[in-house]
């Protein structure tokens, strides 16, 4: 017979962490985790290169998005510009 709590939360029961029975983690489970966080630095590392080059076009000519509102049609236009001067070279 299944229990139903229909949101009563007290059929539940707290087990204080130290009386809680240990998990052995297995050498599989250790290379699964190491890959998976590897996978996310690459991933975060990524997004870093994409954000980056994103900033360092903006620092260097404006770039112009166009908004269209779906109801009236009108074409609102934004322009973001840097107000920092980049070095030139030489």
């Amino acid at each position: 017979m299944e229990e139903r709590t229909n949101g009563d939360l007290s059929s539940f029961v707290l087990i204080p962490e130290e009386r809680m029975p240990e998990k052995k983690i297995s050498a599989g489970d250790l290379e699964h985790t190491k890959k998976r966080l590897e996978m996310l630095d690459k991933r975060l590392d990524n997004i870093d290169s994409v954000v980056t080059a994103l900033v360092e076009r903006v620092m260097r000519q404006p770039v112009t998005i166009e908004v269209t509102c779906p109801k009236c049609g009108s074409t609102v236009q934004i322009m973001l510009t840097s107000s920092t001067k980049t070095a030139g070279k030489g």
